[in-house]
């Protein structure tokens, strides 16, 4: 499950050691983890981070599956968790140690900034081969986050980005190696810190109104 410890001006929300997919479990201690950030004072930024194979493999279907009935409350909670990451009042920075697939993908869209592996581990929205579509508010964060070039290859193709790749194509900031990626992240995130507040929260909230209106309508969530 989520941890949340903090490195005097950067908390690090390590997302587990698994595949870290979005069970109902999982989305509440990343939102209480997400609270905590939120209602800390002073110059502070947030790293999401992971430990082991995965950053995040998306989407728990196993759990889906099981609790059909459940899936429009489900699929607005991952929609909650997403315009929360968006318009966190503080830069968030994402380490990606590992594989970070599908809604996975789309929540390290949702930091700020990306460091991944430079070696090892792919970034990929496999949601074409899987034969699951995008929800809107899916798509929105995608298209607002990735270059249309990027964002049309990604979502149509299902191609996996090699760190390399992805640096190439603007889905992450930087590549470095295994032993790099949180330490770099922790570093960007610390030299970010004194912006966290109120006037970030709005400035993110009003760059994608549009993006987290459509997360968060519930009344239509997958269109």
């Amino acid at each position: 499950m989520p941890t949340l410890d903090r490195h005097e001006n950067v908390f690090v929300l390590d997302l587990g050691d698994g595949e870290n997919r979005f069970h109902p479990d999982w989305i509440a201690a990343v939102g209480s983890a997400l609270d905590e950030v939120e209602k800390a004072e002073g110059p502070r930024a947030l790293v999401t981070a992971a430990t082991g194979k995965f950053w995040s493999n998306g989407l728990d279907l196993e759990w889906l599956f099981a609790n059909a009935d459940h899936y429009q409350d489900y699929v607005v909670s991952v929609h909650q968790l997403f315009a929360r990451m968006l318009s966190l009042p503080v830069m968030t920075v994402a380490a990606l140690q590992g594989h970070t697939f599908a809604a996975g993908a789309m929540l390290s869209l949702a930091n700020d900034f990306r460091v991944m592996r430079e070696d090892r581990g792919y970034w990929c929205l496999p949601e074409a081969d899987i034969d699951i579509p995008f929800t809107p508010g899916m798509s929105a964060l995608i298209r607002a986050r990735l270059t249309p070039q990027t964002a049309h290859e990604a979502m149509t193709t299902a191609r996996r980005y090699g760190g390399a790749d992805a640096v190439a194509s603007s889905i992450v900031d930087r590549a470095v190696a295994e032993a790099d990626v949180r330490p770099t992240a922790v570093a960007l995130a610390e030299s970010l810190s004194g912006k966290a507040g109120n006037t970030l929260g709005t400035i993110k909230s009003r760059l994608y109104t549009e993006v987290l209106s459509t997360l968060r309508d519930t009344t239509n969530p997958m269109g």
